[in-house]
């Protein structure tokens, strides 16, 4: 991988690990500060807005853990990427970890970078 590229990857690794961290910390507005407006997320119990992906931590932290692993990076475009990797997890009040694959689109603007759409695939075996 190019310097550009593994430069690309640690900024959108940082910004991801930022919104998982929001989901162990109950923070609701960290979470909402990565999220574009129009967010997309795709899940297996259906489609998600910004407002829902912030609501959930209404009631404090979602997440008691996390990894990402795998992570890999495709440009798609001049301002947009997107990052794609197995995470491994576990919910609170939950006794097992769980693992999926995600794959988040980013976009950059003058703030940095901003999450506008993701999409979770669960990990059989």
């Amino acid at each position: 991988m190019n310097e550009d590229l593994n430069q690309l990857l640690a900024e959108l690794r940082t910004c991801e690990t930022g919104v998982w961290q929001a989901l162990v910390d109950g923070d609701a507005k960290a979470d909402a500060a990565a999220l574009h407006s129009s967010f997309l997320g795709v899940y297996t119990d259906g489609f998600a807005t910004k407002s829902d992906h912030v609501q959930q931590l209404d009631a404090g932290p979602t997440i008691a853990r996390f990894e990402l692993a795998d992570c890999r990076v495709m440009p798609l475009g001049a301002d947009h990427a997107v990052l794609s990797y197995k995470a491994v997890f576990r919910r609170c009040g939950r006794d097992a970890d769980e693992a999926m694959y995600v794959s988040s689109i980013w976009q950059r603007n003058t703030g940095g970078w901003i999450n506008v759409f993701s999409q979770d695939t669960p990990a059989i075996g």
